[in-house]
């Protein structure tokens, strides 16, 4: 295993992994240093880039999965539509609101010229003349700042905003309304920003780890791409991994990469692991039949789980009710105020998992949590309320015999202190 210790989390990949993405050396990568290595590559034909991403089979790495070329075919056609009025726009999304991840603040603080070098080339792409990158965290806003002042030229115009930090302000519609009205928050859809975005123009809002590929792309092609990985789930990606008592790790891994081989790695027994939570808080828990899956979004989705943005929590000695109840508690928290079903909705379900985690609920109580569960998914503007159902699901779907425990008041877990984290399993920016 190679692992390094940077100024910001301890990085590693697993035996027989090049990383494509992370460094072995520690610290910011200067234009200097990245040139060396082959970035800014002149792009002399757009559409050959675009027939290799589309066979690379790049998903998002945001946490929807959606293919990126799709995104870009989709954007370039309807830019060339409007092409008398105005161009596209491209937003590199880096307002990583996941408590649990870390990866984006990673890529911004120290390799910023490989997330703008895949901003310029999706820009190339799509036909872009305008681009932002779009960032929380005040050491990313620093490093991309001073990177694009490294940049002797550019070919379209850059401009970094900074936000203040919110689980729905990454939200890709959010993004949009920041920049055309000053607001991080969502909006309904239809329409979403590939058809009328930034000033009304298409618009691809693409997360800071998915743009950082196309750089790789452009040098080596989809079929070195797709030498690690799935044939469904191509290519490495980026894990934080925090929980079971160890400092948070972001790792790059190999799609199809066993559960138990990561777990190895981490140094964390099988046989301590009473379930995760993936996907950061959105995919919700995962009960010890984890332990027989890949790593892999068709692996994932057959558990009824997903990846997300690749952020793992590993769950040891808490317990998943209160787990959850803490992690619903977020989510109420964190809605944006503005739908009537997603400020009611996360409310009633972490009130009722806060009792439940308490011992103060009843059967009446976990029904009508379960009957939330599936009524309320699909009714806000964004996926917080889809999140927090997911909780609430997989939670009473995976961990009977918790939820029973906490019903009749048994739990041992619970008796001296239940799991009241603000933001449970929270990755450091700095380790």
């Amino acid at each position: 295993m190679n692992t390094t210790q940077s100024t910001t989390i301890t990085t590693a990949t697993p035996p027989g992994c090049t990383p494509r993405l992370l460094t072995e050396r520690a610290g910011r990568e200067d234009l200097a240093a990245y040139r060396q290595a082959g970035g800014y590559a002149p792009l002399t034909d757009p559409d050959a880039l675009l027939s290799e991403v589309e066979a690379s089979g790049l998903v998002g790495r945001g946490g929807a999965a959606f293919p990126l070329a799709v995104k870009l075919r989709t954007v370039r056609d309807n830019g060339r539509l409007i092409a008398e009025t105005g161009g596209t726009v491209v937003v590199a999304n880096g307002e990583e609101g996941e408590p649990a991840s870390v990866k984006d603040r990673w890529l911004l603080r120290n390799r910023p010229h490989l997330i703008l070098d895949g901003l310029r080339l999706a820009a190339t792409i799509v036909g872009a003349d305008r681009a932002y990158v779009y960032v929380s965290d005040p050491e990313s806003a620093h490093s991309v700042e001073i990177a694009l002042g490294e940049i002797d030229s550019q070919p379209i115009r850059v401009e970094l905003l900074t936000v203040q930090p919110g689980y729905v302000a990454g939200e890709e519609t959010a993004a949009v309304r920041m920049i055309n009205e000053g607001l991080a928050k969502p909006t309904d859809k239809p329409p979403r920003p590939f058809e009328a975005g930034v000033d009304d123009r298409p618009t691809l809002v693409s997360n800071v780890e998915t743009l950082a590929n196309l750089p790789y792309l452009q040098r080596h092609g989809a079929a070195a791409f797709r030498a690690e990985g799935t044939s469904l789930s191509p290519g490495t990606f980026l894990a934080t991994i925090t929980g079971a008592g160890r400092a948070p790790v972001l790792y790059e891994l190999p799609h199809g990469l066993p559960f138990t081989e990561l777990l190895a790695l981490h140094g964390v027994s099988p046989d301590q692991v009473r379930g995760v939570l993936m996907g950061g808080y959105f995919a919700g828990l995962l009960d010890r039949r984890v332990l027989e899956t890949n790593l892999d979004h068709e692996t994932m989705r057959r558990m009824g789980s997903g990846l997300g943005c690749g952020a793992i929590s590993v769950i040891t000695d808490d317990c998943p009710v209160a787990v959850a109840a803490s992690v619903l508690a977020y989510f109420d928290r964190e809605n944006a105020g503005q739908c009537g079903s997603c400020f009611n909705g996360t409310a009633a379900m972490a009130a009722a998992a806060g009792a439940l985690r308490d011992g103060a609920a009843t059967t009446e109580d976990v029904e009508r949590l379960r009957r939330w569960s599936v009524l309320l998914r699909g009714r806000g503007a964004c996926a917080t309320l889809d999140a927090a159902t997911n909780v609430a699901a997989t939670l009473l779907d995976q961990f009977p015999d918790d939820v029973a425990a906490h019903l009749g008041g048994t739990c041992q877990g619970c008796s001296p202190a239940a799991f009241r984290a603000d933001r449970p399993y929270e990755a450091e920016a700095h380790a």
